[in-house]
């Protein structure tokens, strides 16, 4: 069996796209497949807040992980998804000119519809779901009851859920395997694991269904939700955790590393963003707080390699504090090892 089924994933599953803006519409190519999620954050000014945007919900849908309002329609943000990359307006956090906007750019692509709501413990989803990049995007409506079953399209066991409700000024919801099935992280919030067994319905996700319960982070009442979920890929994404040492620590992936989100479980600290693109060698140092309008940041500690990622002597309650919990969601730049026995080369 091959040691990976994506030999390359910027031309099939995930890719961060770096542009300049220009202040009016703005066809950006370059990203090397049609994306169905778009993540995008202005490096250069503070107080530009992300903005998502997925092909389930539609162009101009947007959302933003730095706050918790509900979602809004935004005529001069990403207003069409192309062949090999998308069209965005005048918005400043998407396109302001003259600065450096990163986006990351994840690809579905197999639409989706479950009605599976005459069976009382169920709801009806739809979406779009890549079964090989192990990634779903889910629609759906909530009801707040006790517990309440929902198709994602994986069709193997998802280990991160993130969750946002649309219609409300909920929090963002995050479901990681490492922490269980009634405990929560808030990606627009620093705070650390929480008590929540209303969200998941103290369920662990199954290959076909993830549950949800009365609480309207996950479930609100007649409320427009959003769920992206992953799965372990091989040599592709992992998410995984790792404890704090304090000093030096080095986590091992399967894979050259291409983008890596890290929040601190068990203490109170940002969701740190960095990729390979905007840090091309080691130390890896442009990082970006997925709960922050904050502009870009520099660290000198981060290390990718060809296996894995690493800190170099710091004990950052960020990143490696130490005897903390860490949990991370992380996608490749390169396998460790192609599906022709190619080894990755290290950084």
């Amino acid at each position: 069996m091959a040691y990976t089924t994506i030999d390359n994933p910027s031309e099939t599953a995930f890719n961060t796209k770096l542009f300049t803006g220009t202040g009016s519409s703005n066809a950006v190519t370059g990203v090397g497949f049609q994306p169905d999620w778009c993540w995008f954050k202005d490096r250069d000014s503070s107080g530009n807040d992300s903005g998502l945007f997925d092909s389930v919900r539609g162009v101009q849908k947007r959302i933003r992980t730095d706050q918790n309002d509900a979602e809004n329609t935004d005529s001069n943000g990403l207003t069409a998804f192309g062949a090999d990359g998308f069209t965005v307006g005048s918005g400043g956090y998407v396109n302001a000119n003259g600065s450096a906007i990163v986006s990351w750019n994840w690809k579905a692509g197999t639409s989706f519809s479950n009605s599976s709501g005459s069976n009382g413990a169920n709801l009806d989803s739809s979406g779009s779901v890549s079964t090989t990049a192990g990634f779903s995007i889910t629609s759906f409506t909530g009801d707040r009851s006790t517990t309440r079953n929902i198709y994602h399209g994986l069709g193997v066991v998802p280990k991160i859920m993130i969750f946002k409700n649309r219609s409300t000024t909920n929090g963002w919801t995050v479901y990681h395997e490492a922490i269980g099935n009634a405990k929560k992280l808030t990606l627009n919030s620093t705070s650390a694991q929480s008590n929540c067994t209303a969200c998941f319905g103290s369920t662990t996700p199954t290959s076909t269904l993830f549950t949800v319960g009365d609480d309207s982070d996950t479930n609100g009442t007649s409320n427009n939700m959003i769920c992206y979920a992953f799965s372990d890929i091989k040599g592709y994404s992992k998410a995984g955790s790792y404890t704090g040492t304090g000093s030096n620590v080095f986590v091992y992936t399967g894979f050259k590393v291409g983008w890596l989100l890290v929040k601190n479980a068990d203490d109170t600290n940002g969701w740190l963003v960095i990729d390979a693109k905007r840090s091309p060698a080691n130390p890896q140092g442009k990082y970006i707080y997925a709960n922050s309008s904050n502009s870009e940041g520099t660290v000198t500690y981060g290390e990718f390699y060809s296996n894995g990622f690493g800190w170099k002597g710091t004990s950052s309650v960020a990143v490696n504090q130490s005897g903390d919990k860490f949990v991370y969601l992380a996608f490749a730049e390169n396998p460790l090892v192609t599906s022709t026995g190619i080894p990755a080369t290290a950084r």
